[in-house]
């Protein structure tokens, strides 16, 4: 069955709409939001009036995401017919025992995804390699450095990458733009809409990549869900892409999750293959 296919059936089996992109809990930073607090009940209220039924929940900025997780975990705990959690994990920080961290969030908390975050580090071997051991998709967000997508692609074919805000929270249109190739081409590259200011380019990527690449998204609980809701009726979609777009998408990213022995997860995902200090080799540095 082909994906199209598979997409069009859970489109007409599920109407509901889920946020795929919300932050919850506490950070212990003062840096901002992101990393101080991202309290749901506000979001919650505006959440129901748009329609939304379910929300996945990841963790704000934190310097111990093991401690950001858990409470992450008390939060789904608390609804589990509402919302969906993704472990957050560091790619430095969290070197060498992101397998642990995982089957944890999994097998424990019933999570269904990993966040990434390039103002964290640079995605990892280990953090994909994990994720293809649990069938589980990864968000992450490049910052703008939409390339890496390339790079995710051809190495991991049969692990989903989910790149947020099309590429860039902070309005980048060149990386936008870029990112929509990243969708055409690679079967295995997602996007969401959350945060994505540039209409037309949002417009572009429904149209060049098709719905079945792109999940509907708030950045809640900081960005409005009636705004960001908005987006997609003007985009006046189909019935099925609309609805591709507002769930099937997502349900069909999560639907193969495994909780795998630790020995069918590679040796690779649990023995870090990059130094602490690596850098770009072309990148060119100045002295201070």
């Amino acid at each position: 069955m082909s994906d199209r296919t598979w997409f069009v059936r859970v489109a007409k089996r599920h109407t509901m709409i889920i946020d795929s992109h919300c932050h919850a809990g506490h950070g212990d930073g003062l840096t901002g939001p992101w990393d101080t607090a991202a309290p749901l009940q506000d979001y919650l209220h505006r959440a129901t009036r748009v329609g939304i039924r379910r929300t996945v929940l990841l963790a704000a900025f934190h310097s111990d995401y093991e401690r950001a997780n858990r409470e992450l975990a008390r939060i789904v705990a608390s609804r589990p017919d509402r919302f969906y959690g993704f472990a957050f994990v560091h790619p430095e920080r969290d070197r060498g025992r992101v397998q642990k961290m995982v089957h944890v969030a999994v097998a424990n908390y019933g999570f269904v995804g990993i966040k990434v975050h390039r103002h964290d580090g640079r995605i990892s071997r280990e953090i994909c390699e994990v994720a293809r051991a649990f069938r589980i998709p990864v968000l992450y967000d490049v910052m703008g450095e939409i390339s890496i997508a390339e790079l995710l692609a051809q190495e991991y074919p049969d692990v989903n990458f989910v790149i947020p805000h099309l590429g860039s929270f902070s309005d980048d249109w060149r990386a936008q733009l870029g990112l929509i190739d990243h969708l055409v081409r690679h079967p295995n590259i997602y996007t969401d809409t959350s945060g994505v200011r540039r209409f037309d380019l949002l417009h572009q990527a429904v149209q060049r990549a098709g719905a079945h690449k792109i999940l509907f998204g708030t950045d809640g609980p900081w960005l409005h869900p009636f705004v960001e809701f908005a987006k997609i009726r003007a985009l006046e979609l189909s019935t099925t892409d609309k609805a591709l777009i507002l769930g099937g998408n997502f349900l069909r990213l999560i639907a193969d999750v495994q909780v795998p022995s630790f020995e069918r997860v590679v040796a690779s995902a649990t023995t870090p293959r990059e130094s602490e200090s690596y850098r770009d080799p072309w990148l060119v540095h100045t002295a201070a």
